[in-house]
């Protein structure tokens, strides 16, 4: 299977296979998003999950139902209409994506467990950086008081996941003032490089991975 093909071979459906990891460097946004949908649409039960660790060039991103009115004055950046969950937010250079492909009923995850676990993995990285990290229950994603560090914003269909998380590792934070982050006037983000973490993409993937791994409870070969 290429970096961004489909679903491909498949293992017996007694078997439990370990995820695919792939870690894809700087990728366009919409060949992106629509290899999700097809890897989605054409998986089978038996289909090993997939995570993606990847950056985006610029471009402010729009949830299925969010409203325009939150992109403020986007300038030179692209504006897409997708379709996951949320309201509007910016990927760039320095911001690590991550793209969970998973089979949420094979894995015994409901949909608010499978956020959690996004947001744990997340909280976890920051605390092997000595930063205190936390979730909301009414706001998706990862906060460091009351600046946001990360974004959480999934689709679910035909029981597999796609889309998945944002970290701001070492971005430039300036096309978020020409949005209303999430929906939320005034919400602040911040960076693991502000913080005291790493300001390197590759490393906080690299360090996230495990992580991830653990807290959606799957197993990797090498763990195996």
């Amino acid at each position: 299977m290429n970096a961004l093909g489909s679903a491909g071979a498949t293992l017996p459906a007694w078997a439990a296979p370990a995820p695919v990891i792939r870690h894809l460097g700087r990728v366009e946004y919409e060949p992106t998003w629509r290899a999700m949908q097809r890897f989605t649409e054409e998986r089978g039960v038996s289909t090993p999950d997939e995570i993606w660790f990847l950056e985006h060039p610029p471009v402010f991103t729009l949830g299925l139902n969010a409203s325009r009115t939150h992109v403020l004055a986007p300038g030179d950046i692209p504006v897409l209409q997708i379709d996951r969950g949320g309201q509007v937010t910016y990927h760039g250079p320095g911001q690590l994506v991550v793209y969970p492909l998973i089979d949420l009923k094979r894995a015994g995850l409901g949909i608010r467990d499978f956020v959690t676990a996004l947001e744990r993995s997340v909280i976890d990285l920051a605390a092997s950086f000595g930063i205190t990290a936390e979730c909301r229950s009414h706001a998706p994603g990862v906060y460091v008081a009351d600046r946001k560090l990360a974004s959480v914003g999934v689709r679910v269909r035909r029981g597999g996941s796609y889309h998945g998380l944002a970290l701001n590792v070492n971005l430039d934070l300036e096309p978020f003032q020409r949005i209303n982050p999430c929906g939320y006037q005034g919400l602040e983000m911040t960076r693991l490089a502000d913080l005291g973490g790493p300001d390197s993409v590759a490393a906080c993937a690299a360090a996230l991975e495990p992580l991830m791994v653990r807290a959606l409870g799957l197993v990797t070969v090498a763990d195996a």
